[in-house]
């Protein structure tokens, strides 16, 4: 009898033991697998942030090298060069172009409006088939879903008023969920993405009177 109790006390003592080892083995698994993901997550959110600064640098000068871009950052060139090349890929940075102020360009006479359109969205499909028949065109330089009294900002680009007028009411206007329509034609531009188109020179010179 004595012997079976010793062995049994050998046995608590032998399941204790390697229970306290196997918890203990287990914690440091998951500390380092915690601090792991930590750094992982981390360097995510790192990854993420300098992504989006190097769009807003490059979304007001694209013209800037990748060396000036990790200059103006303090990064690695390699790192800004894959993070372009990411972004270029995922559908983030989709070209870049110059904001032109076409008063100055001779020979262009392109004329914008600023068109409202009020639709009845459709079933199941709501705006997106409405708004898929729309862009098709090539006309049609931008198209916004808004709020307020009208459903879609449309920004048209013609040759004159006329053909504007024209595409409106053959093209725009006919669309079965469109209910009505509002055009703006744009007189003058003083600002676009920010930046503004024409600024007049002032006389700093101080007048003297006589």
């Amino acid at each position: 009898m004595e012997v079976r109790n010793t062995s049994i006390v050998n046995l608590h003592s032998f399941v204790l033991k390697y229970y306290k080892i196997a918890v203990d083995v287990l914690g440091i698994w998951w500390y380092t697998i915690r601090n792991k993901f930590i750094k992982m997550g981390a360097f995510a959110m790192e990854k993420i942030k300098n992504a989006e600064k190097i769009v807003e640098i490059l979304h007001k000068n694209c013209k800037l090298s990748i060396e000036q871009v990790a200059a103006m950052l303090n990064m690695n060139i390699t790192e800004v060069a894959e993070s372009i090349d990411e972004l270029e890929k995922n559908g983030t940075i989709l070209g870049y172009g110059a904001v032109v102020n076409w008063e100055k360009v001779s020979g262009r006479n392109k004329v914008t409006a600023y068109i409202e359109l009020k639709v009845a969205p459709q079933r199941h499909n709501g705006f997106n088939r409405i708004a898929e028949r729309i862009y098709q065109y090539p006309e049609v330089t931008s198209l916004n879903l808004m709020s307020g009294s009208y459903d879609f900002g449309v920004t048209v680009e013609g040759d004159n008023i006329k053909d504007i007028s024209l595409f409106v009411s053959e093209h725009l206007a006919p669309m079965e969920s469109v209910l009505s329509t509002a055009t703006h034609f744009v007189l003058k531009r003083y600002k676009e993405d920010g930046v503004v188109l024409d600024v007049e020179e002032k006389d700093e010179r101080e007048v003297i009177s006589l």
